[in-house]
């Protein structure tokens, strides 16, 4: 397709590819392999190379989940692919089966950490994100609060610190955290709770390395209104803190028409900042087996939200939209 939406900002728009599933799209098999399509393709590179033929808007960039175990040769063929095609790849580092407040899973997290971070420095990628200041769904889990909450930020920034140490780190520019919503997470669920644990780790390091991932989706489930995630984004950036930015509905994180406002709200309120780089895509896949657990949980984030659409083109949508709230951005003087 010729690109009919031609880029005004500076602004580098890309997609999370997990519309492809996590199970059969994402997740390496149990000799490490990546998934790949019918013709021997990695699916991740196929679709992506495909996503861009056909998109109205110009896309730069991927982020593309990373899990312990992967195979080295299927990583390598991967990056390079998406590097041909003119993308820059940045990392989502998973971390399973550990709990990063804990003192005693301190060695397990840093290990998974500093795989996935000397796997990036290896291979090129520019930045890394995770949601790793949290065990995902963990049963049994209660909120920290006060002393407690004191007390797993400092466990955090000692884990996310040890790592980048152990890692010794050359090239990569940034670590952004993501915080998720309460059913996922019980402790980091908001905007401000994971900006406290940013800010203390900047300080443990003495620079603003790590960043905080503004994700709509997460944003809108948690308990803070837009106006004040509004105020928390411009504090983050004032100090340099700023991360990238997720495209996500919340509840749903199908089609960007199920968000309610908060994806053009907050894209808005990083866009003010000045110190927005990259704004991301990202919708899942509403059978993905992955995420039985969270649609069990919650009902709502099983809709299907494609009307009629494949999720190709519903992610193509997505691209579209934001690419022209960007070029309106600009257009209202909000972005150079």
């Amino acid at each position: 397709m010729t690109q009919t939406i031609v880029s005004k900002s500076k602004i580098k728009l890309g997609i999370v590819p997990t519309h492809l599933k996590f199970v059969g799209g994402l997740v390496p098999n149990e000799q490490g392999r990546l998934p790949r399509d019918a013709e021997g393709k990695l699916s991740v590179v196929a679709n992506l190379k495909s996503l861009m033929e056909r998109s109205a808007a110009r896309i730069d960039c991927t982020q593309i989940p990373f899990f312990s175990g992967a195979n080295q040769d299927d990583l390598q063929e991967m990056v390079v692919g998406l590097q041909k095609l003119g993308l820059d790849v940045h990392f989502i580092l998973m971390v399973g089966g550990a709990d990063p407040m804990n003192p005693a899973d301190e060695d397990a997290v840093v290990a998974i950490l500093v795989e996935g971070l000397k796997s990036a420095e290896s291979l090129g990628v520019i930045s890394v994100s995770s949601t790793s200041i949290e065990e995902w769904m963990k049963v049994g889990a209660i909120r920290k609060e006060g002393a407690e909450l004191d007390a797993a930020i400092a466990q955090n920034v000692a884990v996310h610190t040890r790592a980048v140490n152990e890692a010794n780190l050359k090239r990569i520019n940034s670590w952004s955290i993501e915080f998720l919503r309460g059913i996922e997470f019980k402790t980091f669920t908001d905007i401000g709770r994971c900006w406290k644990f940013v800010s203390a780790a900047n300080e443990a390091l003495g620079k603003p390395f790590f960043k905080v991932m503004v994700d709509a989706a997460h944003c809108g489930d948690s308990h803070l209104t837009i106006p004040e995630n509004e105020t928390i984004i411009q504090k983050i950036a004032q100090a340099g803190a700023l991360g990238h930015f997720h495209a996500s509905a919340k509840t749903t994180r199908g089609c960007l028409s199920t968000d309610d406002g908060w994806v053009g709200a907050l894209l808005t309120a990083c866009a003010n900042t000045g110190a927005l780089e990259t704004a991301f895509v990202e919708a899942f896949h509403h059978e993905d087996p992955a995420l039985e657990g969270l649609r069990n949980a919650d009902p709502r984030h099983g809709v299907d939200t494609r009307d009629g659409r494949t999720y190709d083109e519903l992610v193509l949508d997505g691209v579209a939209d934001v690419a022209r709230r960007l070029n309106n951005l600009v257009a209202r003087g909000i972005l150079s």
